[in-house]
């Protein structure tokens, strides 16, 4: 076990992982600024987005590129930096490092290494989107951007279909009204969800509605532009309990079946459902399911 106290007078150095602004500059905080400008190094996503930023608080810090294409090259030399001592900052393009984003390989390695990783608080799109969506944010999923294959778009979406927190998800904007379709599929088309897009920008705005809704209007416009955090509520039991409630008057294989299909369960999890709906012991419904008199 390694206990990592933060602010300790040793000789070995901390990396400080800094959440930058997702669209006002203003966001930066006073804390973020002062590590920035007192680090031996910045780690950066992209150095020339960075340099924008680094200007404009007239921060005139040494920066490196540290992206997922170059990990395994830089690394050596950034953790035989911090053994040395040094103060470093790893930042990423917008928000907070990790988070979507590169970086999780240098605190692992840092966290091997017994080095201390510092993280300050700052700007994340997603909870950004979370507090004024207007759902519920007491519980929360944070997916990040779903595949873009369909098929494993859907697959990664059925896995939530009966979560009964916020789903957090990112998109871009030219894969969202496919991503819209995609979970009205799986979720239905009264499922409530939120759109934000441009968030802390000019253009900041917010999309409610249920998801036939969403759909609908992102037909009828040309393209949706900008940051896209895409929030989805959670389903209820009794939204599931009451769309079940109305086949109890079915077989029970075809209950069986029924669940299958639109609660994506196995037939073994069905038949537990099934049961449990009718208040009859697993084993009936297992005979009818499988035909055993």
């Amino acid at each position: 076990m390694f206990i990592q106290k933060s602010y300790r007078t040793e000789d070995t150095g901390e990396l400080y992982l800094v959440p930058t602004p997702i669209g006002n500059l203003s966001d930066m905080t006073f804390r973020a600024i002062d590590v920035l400008r007192n680090a031996d190094l910045i780690l950066a996503e992209d150095t020339r987005h960075t340099r924008k930023l680094l200007t404009h608080f007239e921060i005139d810090t040494p920066m490196q590129s540290f992206h997922k294409f170059n990990t395994a090259e830089r690394m050596p030399e950034v953790i035989d930096r911090l053994k040395r001592g040094e103060m470093l900052a790893e930042v990423s393009d917008a928000g907070m490092p990790i988070i979507s984003d590169p970086g999780q390989a240098l605190v692992e390695a840092c966290v091997k290494e017994q080095l201390p990783v510092i993280p300050l608080p700052g700007a994340n799109a997603g909870l950004t989107g979370l507090v004024a969506s207007g759902l519920p944010g007491e519980r929360f999923t944070f997916i990040g951007f779903p595949p873009r294959q369909k098929k494993a778009m859907r697959d990664e979406l059925s896995r939530y279909k009966d979560a009964e927190e916020t789903l957090i998800f990112y998109e871009s904007p030219y894969r969202l009204k496919e991503t819209l379709k995609q979970c009205a599929a799986v979720f239905g088309e009264d499922r409530q969800a939120v759109v934000a897009r441009e968030l802390t920008k000019q253009y900041e705005t917010f999309y409610r509605g249920a998801l036939a809704e969403l759909m609908a209007y992102s037909d009828q416009v040309k393209e949706v532009k900008g940051e896209i955090c895409l929030l989805i509520a959670g389903t209820t039991h009794h939204e599931v309990d009451d769309a079940l409630a109305s086949q109890l008057d079915l077989p029970y294989e075809e209950q069986v079946d029924w669940v299958m299909v639109h609660e994506n369960l196995s037939a073994k999890d069905a038949i537990k459902r099934v049961a449990k709906s009718n208040d009859v012991p697993k084993q009936t419904v297992y005979a009818a399911y499988h035909h055993i008199n």
